[in-house]
């Protein structure tokens, strides 16, 4: 089990390293209610945090006999957000279900950038928004704008709907830009779209609780991680306002190769980084 808080998975600090995980070890179900017990089997399993995790699913049991079945299954390595049922992002609890994206806390560095950029848009689009968390935080971040998501996989898209009623979204399904109704074409203020970036000879890298619990859809990028982000790129000055802006996160090593695509597309283009450089974020402006 990943050595990460309780707290940083719940928020889930990065998009899958590209590093080799093993799957957790076996270990003997805790009796429902059972704090002791709880943090026994969490321990067993090899779990850094056992305690704070125990408290964690203790407090999102609906009854002490559904514990012992969020203990096996996150014994059997599935990510504790999958076992509590919510991830945090950006100070919210964003919803996530199995089959699902789970939001990662390093993407909060490109919803800054956006309100940074964009602090009075009206139009909000969060394409491949899987759990829709992007989404949900630009339009807290902003008050009241028109929110569209859109995910081309189905489960997502049912998550990402439970989410984004709160703040009075709509939740598309299909591929792209596709998915998006023909009303707000030439008049989106942000277009973030957080593409899948891994290489596809990557994947089986990626540590366990990604590569065995999250869509390959949500993953897989292509031969060299960048193909759905040209996709996006070239697409996206038909639907920005003027002076609307593209944001995509990324890993330094594509970032060149995204910023070509994206200043390709007639877009001004500039790279974000952080001081800890965890994470790159390249922002398009139309003209």
């Amino acid at each position: 089990m990943p050595s990460r808080s309780p707290r940083a998975a719940l928020s889930a600090s990065s998009s899958p390293p590209v590093v080799p995980s093993e799957p957790l070890a076996p270990a003997a179900p805790a009796a429902p209610g059972a704090p002791d017990s709880v943090v026994a089997a969490l321990r067993a399993a090899g779990c850094v945090f056992a305690e704070a995790e125990a408290e964690l699913i203790l407090a999102a049991a609906p009854t002490p006999d559904h514990v012992t079945g969020m203990v096996e299954r996150r014994v059997r390595g599935l990510p504790l957000e999958l076992v509590v049922g919510w991830a945090e992002f950006s100070g919210r609890r964003i919803a996530v279900a199995p089959g699902v994206f789970v939001p990662r806390r390093r993407t909060e560095f490109l919803v800054a950038q956006a309100l940074a950029q964009a602090p009075h848009a009206a139009v909000v689009v969060d394409l491949c928004c899987g759990s829709g968390a992007v989404g949900v935080a630009l339009a807290a971040g902003l008050g009241t704008v028109e929110l569209h998501a859109a995910d081309i996989d189905p489960a997502a898209v049912r998550c990402a709907r439970r989410n984004v009623a709160d703040v009075g979204g709509l939740v598309h399904t299909g591929d792209l830009f596709e998915a998006l109704p023909g009303t707000v074409r030439g008049r989106v203020d942000i277009l973030a779209a957080n593409v899948p970036y891994v290489p596809s000879d990557e994947i089986g890298l990626l540590p366990a609780e990604a590569r065995d619990h999250e869509p390959r859809v949500a993953l897989d990028g292509g031969a060299d991680g960048l193909d759905v982000l040209r996709r996006v790129a070239a697409g996206a000055p038909d639907w920005l306002a003027p002076g609307g802006c593209l944001l995509v996160e990324t890993t330094r090593r594509q970032a060149p190769a995204a910023a070509a695509a994206f200043t390709g597309a007639g877009l001004r283009t500039r790279l974000a980084v952080p001081e800890e450089e965890y994470v790159h974020v390249v922002i398009g402006v139309r003209p």
